[in-house]
């Protein structure tokens, strides 16, 4: 990496502790990328420290900055959505490289609709909806908008119901169903809402308290008490923590696969990682379930799962059977794993092993053992490896792969959905489950 300019370098000390939106400039002047922080100081710092590992986007990205500006914000709330603003008017190079589409999520609301309601989508439709976004972390934008919920209640019905819903009575809902407030004042909430979305925040918070103001003047002091806990609810957004610089760090999955690679000593990053655990009843409805990190990042559309062909109550023959026939050459269009996660001891491990020696697949295994506290390597013999003794610099195994509460219950619904339908169902795909079934 090469070394920061002086002036660069005298512009970090100056960096704010506080929220905002960071702009990375190259020697021309232009905007190569775009990302928000928690606290300015700490995030951008961090890509200069010599000592963090980086991956080649990441480090090309690094080689190009001669110079960083930022705005600072009052809440996170605020740089997320700033952040979304910004890249999408400056279209920032690096923003496009480090991005997975399939990361981005958009709000969407339709406000044609006699009663919109607010929901989420990867993909916007050519309809006569509104998108907001993209944005590229779904947990923390999905987050926000529970808590701006408060200060701006919304329906998320897209099938009305009969009756007033649950959110209604904790005041998140306006009572749409039952026509508890007219079509044009809960556009005119939402139409807040909106502007809370596109960063108009200080803008908006000068509204509410002209709004309120009018009210009070007015001696409608029941309006004027509705815009005073507005603005309350608005203000505590300031105290929520939506997303943290240590764990949703716009580039940090690429560092911490290559924090993998160097924990395990793989040739390269393991960009996909594949995992296999073992579900049963009581011995029967054996189901194997695969997940999928790609990028670092849970990719549910890639879960699979295998009814188990093999009778009994024996996971290493089972690991076995299902690694047999993931690589039995009839799934070819499934991407290449760069490494397989084995849930088990070194019993599962070898099972697993000996059948990837069999197909004559040369792929890189581990299992995890003990409640994910110990991982098994491969070397001769089998050798443990404690995950909580690993240096900090090691990425933690929750941002690489689906929770083990998440596996578990993936695999048990399996197991339930398979023993409901009973072998009368010979068809390959569940009709009632997220996750297709695989009987080859």
């Amino acid at each position: 990496m090469k070394s920061m300019n002086k002036k660069l370098e005298a512009k970090l000390k100056t960096l704010p502790r506080s929220p905002g939106v960071y702009f990375h400039k190259d020697a021309r002047g232009k905007i190569i990328y775009v990302g928000k922080a928690a606290i300015l100081k700490n995030r951008v710092r961090q890509y200069f420290q010599k000592n963090r590992p980086h991956d080649i986007k990441t480090e090309a990205l690094v080689a190009e900055i001669a110079d960083t500006d930022w705005t600072t914000v009052e809440t996170e709330i605020d740089a997320l959505f700033l952040e979304s603003e910004m890249i999408k008017r400056y279209k920032p190079r690096y923003n496009v490289l480090l991005c997975d589409d399939k990361s981005q999520l958009f709000v969407r609301i339709n406000m044609q609709d006699v009663y919109p309601y607010v929901s989420f989508t990867r993909w916007p439709q050519d309809d006569s909806a509104e998108y907001y976004g993209p944005y590229y972390n779904g947990w923390a934008v999905k987050k926000a908008l529970r808590y701006l919920r408060r200060a701006f209640p919304y329906s998320t019905h897209e099938t009305m119901p009969k009756r007033v819903c649950l959110q209604y009575h904790l005041g998140l809902c306006p009572g749409v169903e039952e026509q508890k407030i007219s079509s044009a004042d809960y556009k005119v909430t939402l139409r807040k809402l909106i502007r809370y979305l596109k960063g108009e925040r200080k803008a908006l918070v000068r509204d509410i308290e002209q709004e309120m103001k009018t009210a009070a003047a007015r001696k409608d002091y029941e309006l004027a008490a509705k815009k005073r806990n507005q603005l309350r609810d608005l203000k505590e957004l300031g105290r929520q923590v939506i997303f943290s610089d240590r764990e949703f760090l716009d580039i940090s999955k690429d560092e911490a696969l290559v924090g993998l690679q160097q924990l395990l000593g793989l040739k390269k990053i393991p960009y996909r990682i594949e995992g296999y655990d073992i579900s049963h009843m009581s011995g029967t409805n054996n189901v194997a379930s695969m997940v999928v990190a790609t990028n670092g990042l849970a990719d549910k559309a890639q879960y699979r799962k295998f009814k188990m062909q093999l009778p009994g109550n024996n996971d290493f023959a089972h690991m076995h059977e299902v690694i047999s026939r993931r690589f039995s050459g009839r799934h070819t269009s499934w991407p290449t794993p760069d490494l397989l996660l084995i849930d088990g001891g070194k019993g599962q491990l070898q099972a697993a092993l000996k059948a990837l020696e069999e197909k004559g697949v040369s792929i890189p295994a581990v299992g995890l053992a003990k409640r994910l506290e110990e991982i098994i390597v491969v070397k001769e013999p089998l050798t443990e490896a404690s995950l909580s003794s690993r240096s900090p610099s090691t990425p933690p195994r929750q941002s690489l792969f689906p929770s083990a509460t998440e596996r578990t219950l993936v695999s048990g619904a399996g197991v339930l959905e398979w023993r409901r339908r009973g072998e009368q169902n010979k068809s390959r795909y569940s009709g009632e489950h997220r996750y297709p079934y695989y009987r080859k």
